[in-house]
């Protein structure tokens, strides 16, 4: 070759190219191996997209696709204006390549694909920095992206603000500062690269980035675009601060940590004014409330129903009585239980009822001082707002706090007002439908544990709700866990006798079937294409059919059709009667307990009622009645019945018609199976078959899944869109309900 003129080279490349050439001996003897160097070549295509390419370098100036192309290259090399030739090893060249790419992480091992993204090129030039044998190629210098280093000596810095403390911080990267802000959007953004500078990105190694995972949920962006957290959040701030960051803090912050963080604090004494003797449960239930209150850190007791939260909460605020007055907040209907449970409790409480026309005057005449107990319902507090929220209570307890599950309505709004050092809230159902009831009771007793509703939405509603992630998950019961302390019955009151649940099935009649039918038709013809914004007619129907599947006269008055669920009831009350048992009958339809009353009334059994109708002061009478065994059943509209009663004089309870939430029905059994009880409780659900109530049981469970997932750890569904809502009304979901313990009709 070397003696070859230069224009016989280009004609034997061009031939090797395309079939093997066979060289004379005496020009094999001048060809030279081509050496192995393999290179990426990166060609950004736009703004989101950059080729990626594995090729072969042959010479200084030449290249060709990694395995591809011809055998023999002619090549100049040493300035030598005669060119020679060079044999690649196209198989080796393969090997080596797909070994490359697969190093690199490039899709597939492909020797030739598109990058995608910012995160997909950050990636490999990740990797390519791991290996210094691997050269990048870039079109010009203007165009190249860099990779500076690793996010490191991270400074954060706490100061106390006006609602929150204040977070400010940044960390190094090769010399130049990167503000926190700009770390936590990246950890926000699932990526593992922040941007340092035009296209300069630092990594943020792994170890680092689980922590400030846990960061990114506790810190959030305030209105004015400020960092903030609140107290409760600073384990995750102190976790980085092991080894991965310097916490630079005031003085408040500090002193708050302290008592967080006290290894062996006090043990509260419980109050030598309480009456009657805590079981082992209620007191550490109480120790936990007074732990929290002397840091004045907010604090749910989610104790199964029947367990005695109001008794806990009593010994509370006996503790904090010399504190200040305290607030009690209940439904309307459990204002008087209060004062009941307080008089035999803890007498040495001044309880005033604020409620009345006299109520304003009673307290300009005599502001609340310590010792001073004000009880008042939700509403009253909505339509007091504002002179309530004068009053420096020591100690606010919410009690039945799922009333303020709405974070929107009037109600949430004006609690959250309220000026208490100390805020409480009980409730066995913290969590029932969505993450947002969760997120308005956490965010109204710890303010700011949670952020505001958009961090939250973002960062654990909806990866889910809609995703259903378990990490998220994970960390927001992790994020709650502290501050909120739930018992089940099962683990604390092993001496409870066995509740036991049945599904009763009911046969609809051909002529209720016939109605029931022609108006599940005729809402799938309306609803065809439904949206979320026919979600209240979409309801409206569900409604309607959850009616006739329960009495046609709900929906059709004179229609003159017994209804089999009611026929069902009476079959069952017999039963019940004649084996001297007691029972409560729930629904959440008023009418229909009405028409179950003229059924009991014709076959002469002994009743009571109890809607939302019954005076307060009434409504303690009929209960006192039905204990002392005045009557065998005792009829209770789901809402106003579910909550603040004792009945443990019933062995059974039924529920007339399924209920949407699991954990509302719950509340309603809890009425019998609770502390006091001595005999087995049996719950029977009445289900007509082949209708929307087999659709509503069938969701029990994920609503149970969805509670569990934050309380315990386990996993959860979504909640429903209009259109999922609709799919409710068709035949064909029937056959995905799940399998379940039933009795016949």
């Amino acid at each position: 070759p070397r003696s070859a003129t230069a224009s016989v080279l280009p004609i034997i490349e061009r031939a090797a190219a395309r079939v093997p050439v066979q060289l004379p001996e005496s020009m094999e003897r001048d060809v030279e191996a081509a050496p192995l160097a393999l290179f990426v070549r990166l060609t950004p295509e736009d703004d989101e997209r950059v080729g990626a390419q594995i090729r072969s370098r042959v010479a200084a100036h030449v290249s060709h696709p990694a395995g591809e192309g011809g055998a023999l290259v002619s090549v100049l090399v040493g300035g030598s204006a005669t060119p020679v030739l060079r044999r690649r090893d196209l198989r080796a060249e393969r090997h080596e390549a797909h070994m490359l790419a697969a190093a690199l992480g490039l899709p597939d091992g492909e020797l030739e694909t598109t990058l995608e993204g910012e995160d997909a090129l950050l990636a490999l030039l990740d990797l390519a920095r791991g290996r210094p044998d691997v050269e990048l190629e870039w079109p010009d210098d203007s165009a190249r992206t860099r990779l500076s280093g690793s996010v490191s000596n991270l400074v954060i810095r706490v100061r106390t603000a006006i609602e929150w403390f204040g977070v400010e911080g940044e960390a190094d990267v090769d010399g130049e500062r990167v503000k926190l802000a700009h770390i936590l959007a990246a950890i926000r953004a699932g990526k593992r690269f922040v941007r340092v500078g035009p296209r300069r990105f630092a990594k943020i190694e792994a170890d680092l980035r689980a922590k400030l995972e846990r960061v990114a949920d506790v810190v959030f962006e305030t209105r004015g675009g400020a960092l903030a957290v609140a107290a409760g959040g600073g384990d995750a701030l102190e976790a980085l601060a092991e080894g991965d960051a310097e916490l630079r803090a005031d003085a408040a912050w500090r002193r708050i940590r302290a008592r967080l963080n006290d290894p062996s604090p006090p043990e509260p004494v419980v109050p030598r004014e309480l009456e009657g003797t805590l079981r082992d449960y209620q007191r550490a239930g109480f120790s936990w409330l007074a732990r929290l209150a002397s840091i004045e850190s907010g604090a749910i007791l989610a104790d199964d129903m029947g367990l005695g939260k109001t008794l806990q909460a009593l010994a509370l605020l006996l503790h904090r009585s010399g504190e200040g007055p305290a607030l009690v907040v209940t439904p309307t209907s459990v204002s008087d239980n209060w004062l009941r449970e307080a008089s035999r409790f803890a007498p040495t409480l001044r309880m005033r009822l604020h409620r009345g026309a006299g109520r304003h005057a009673a307290i300009e005449r005599e502001p609340p001082g310590p010792n001073d107990v004000l009880v008042a319902s939700y509403d009253v507090v909505a339509l007091d707002a504002e002179s309530l929220s004068g009053i420096e209570l020591a100690t606010l307890v919410l009690d039945e706090a799922q009333w303020i599950k709405n974070p929107e309505a009037q109600r949430s709004k004006a609690v959250s007002g309220l000026s208490a050092r100390v805020r409480v809230a009980l409730t066995g159902t913290p969590l029932e439908n969505r993450l947002s009831e969760l997120w308005s009771i956490v965010s109204t007793v710890h303010p700011g544990l949670l952020g505001p509703w958009e961090h939250f939405r973002r960062r654990f509603a909806v990866p889910i709700e809609r995703d259903g992630d378990p990490d998220r998950l994970r960390a927001l019961a992790a994020l709650v866990r502290p501050y909120l302390l739930r018992r089940t019955k099962e683990v604390v009151a092993p001496e409870l006798p066995p509740r036991i649940e049945l599904v009763r099935d009911v046969e609809l009649s051909t002529a209720e079937r016939k109605l029931y039918d022609a108006e599940r038709e005729a809402a799938l013809l309306a609803l065809a294409d439904a949206d979320e914004s026919k979600r209240f007619q979409v309801l409206a129907s569900i409604t309607r059919l959850r009616e006739l599947a329960c009495d046609s006269e709900l929906v059709v008055p004179g229609a003159g059709l017994p209804s089999s669920k009611l026929a069902a009831l009476i079959e069952l009350v017999g039963e019940l009667e004649s084996a001297g048992r007691r029972v409560l009958v729930f629904s959440q339809f008023v009418r229909l307990l009405h028409r179950a009353a003229a059924l009991l009334d014709a076959r002469k059994t002994s009743y009571l009622m109890l809607d939302g109708s019954t005076p307060a002061a009434e409504r303690q009478k009929r209960v006192e009645r039905f204990m002392q065994g005045e009557a065998t059943v005792f009829l209770l509209s789901l809402k106003a019945g579910g909550t603040g009663l004792n009945l443990t004089a019933a062995d059974h309870v039924v529920h007339l018609d399924p209920w949407w939430n699991p954990a509302v029905e719950d509340q309603a059994s809890d009425r019998a199976h609770r502390i006091g009880q001595d005999k087995p409780v049996t719950i029977v659900r009445l289900v007509a078959k082949g209708t929307i109530e087999e659709h509503v049981l069938a969701m029990h469970e994920s609503k149970r899944a969805l509670s569990r997932g934050v309380l315990d750890g386990a996993e959860l569904a979504g909640t429903l869109s209009a259109s999922e809502l609709v799919s409710l009304i068709r035949v064909g979901a029937l056959e995905a309900a799940p399998k379940r313990k039933r009795r016949a009709g």
